[in-house]
């Protein structure tokens, strides 16, 4: 019994490790491709206004 519980959590280990790798990967190739963050003149300004012409507010 205690080899199977020793399986699944060697099991459980190593698919967080694993999952956390690929999005570590993943997130480094948008960020290259694209980018992850917007300029920081447009995150003052507000995302909203710059992404979708909207805005989120009346002011």
């Amino acid at each position: 019994m205690a080899h199977q519980v020793w399986v699944q959590l060697f099991s459980v280990i190593v698919a967080f490790i694993w999952s956390g790798v690929a999005a570590f990967i993943a997130f480094k190739v948008a960020d290259l491709a694209v980018g992850l963050r917007m300029p920081e003149e447009q995150e003052r300004e507000g995302l909203d206004v710059n992404s979708h012409g909207e805005n989120a507010y009346n002011q």
